[in-house]
C-alpha cells in the first residue's frame, strides 16, 4: 500500500493533553498536519493548539469520551471547523494497577468506560466523517491486550476490548475505504505511568521496569512508530517491533511470560504491598 502522506490531512486526537497525546500531536504537525486537538479539559486543549499554530492548523475541543453528546459535538465541530477529518486517534485512557479485591466497581466501570466504551463513541461519531475521506480510525490500545498482567483486570480488559473492537469494526467498514487501526506499545515514560511507578504495589509487580519483559521503551520511540503504523494504514502496531512475536502468539507466549515475568515478584506479595498501602476513596 502507498504511504499515507500527513501534510494538510486533518487529524483529530482525543486525550490530546496527556504524555502521549501532545507528544504525538507534536510529532503529527512536524509532519504537516492540521490537527483537532480534543480533551476533557478544553482549556488546556485550546492552549495546546495554540502552543502549535493558529487556528488554521490546530484548534482545541472540549470532550467528554464518556459522554455520547460530547462526542459527537466535538466531531462535528472539528469536521466543520477544518472542513473534514482524515484521521481520528481514540487516545483517552486511565490506569492504575489495583486488587480486584480492593477495587470499588465503580473503578473497574469507570475503567472500562474511558478506555473500550470512549473509543467505540469515538469511532462511531467519527465514522461518516472518515467515509467521506477515506480515512482512518485510529486507537491507542497497549501490549496489555496480548499479556495480561495481575492487579490489572480492569486496564487489560478495557485493552483487549479495544483490540477486539478495531478488529471487528475493520472488516465493517472496510468496504468504505476506511482503515481501522489498534497501536500496542509497552510501557513508556507517561504521567501514568509516573502514578503507576509511584504506587508500591506496581512498583513490586513489574519490578520498576527495570528489566525484560517489562522494560519501558523511550516516549520517542512510541511516537514514532505511532506515525509510521498511521502513515502504512497498518492493521496493528506493536512497539516495540521486537514484541510482534508476542502479540500475534498471544495464546501461546503468555505462560511463559506468566512464569518469567513474575517469578522474582510472587503475586501474594505483590498484593499484600496493596493491602499495606490502601488508602480510603
Amino acid at each position: 500500500m502507498a504511504r499515507y502522506e500527513l501534510a494538510g490531512r486533518v487529524v483529530a486526537i482525543t486525550g490530546s493533553t496527556g504524555g502521549l497525546g501532545g507528544a504525538l500531536a507534536t510529532k503529527l504537525r512536524e509532519r504537516g498536519a492540521k490537527l483537532a486537538l480534543m480533551d476533557l479539559d478544553g482549556a488546556a486543549s485550546a492552549a495546546q493548539a495554540a502552543e502549535l499554530g493558529d487556528e488554521t492548523v490546530a484548534r482545541g475541543y472540549a470532550i467528554d469520551v464518556r459522554d455520547y453528546d460530547s462526542v459527537q459535538h466535538a466531531i462535528d465541530a472539528a469536521a466543520a471547523d477544518f472542513g473534514k477529518l482524515d484521521v481520528v486517534i481514540a487516545g483517552a485512557g486511565i490506569g492504575k494497577p489495583k486488587p480486584a479485591e480492593l477495587m470499588d466497581p465503580v473503578e473497574f466501570e469507570t475503567t472500562i468506560d474511558i478506555n473500550l466504551n470512549g473509543v467505540y463513541r469515538t469511532f462511531k461519531a467519527a465514522l461518516p466523517c472518515v467515509a467521506r475521506t477515506e480515512g482512518q480510525l485510529v486507537a491507542i490500545s497497549s501490549m496489555a491486550a496480548f499479556i495480561h498482567s495481575p492487579l490489572n483486570t480492569h486496564y487489560t480488559a478495557s485493552k483487549a476490548g479495544v483490540w477486539a473492537l478495531c478488529d471487528s469494526l475493520r472488516l465493517e467498514v472496510r468496504h468504505l475505504g476506511i482503515t481501522v487501526s489498534s497501536v500496542h506499545p509497552t510501557f513508556f515514560d507517561t504521567p501514568m505511568m509516573d502514578g503507576v511507578l509511584a504506587d508500591p504495589a506496581g512498583a513490586a509487580l513489574w519490578g520498576e521496569h527495570k528489566s525484560w519483559p517489562w522494560k519501558m521503551v523511550p516516549r520517542e520511540t512510541v511516537i514514532n512508530d505511532t506515525v509510521r503504523g498511521i502513515e502504512r494504514r497498518a492493521k496493528i502496531t506493536v512497539i516495540p517491533k521486537a514484541n510482534t512475536p508476542v502479540a500475534r502468539a498471544a495464546g501461546f507466549v503468555g505462560p511463559l511470560i506468566d512464569r518469567v515475568g513474575f517469578i522474582r515478584n510472587p503475586i501474594p506479595r505483590t498484593i499484600e504491598i496493596a493491602h499495606q498501602h490502601v488508602r480510603p476513596d
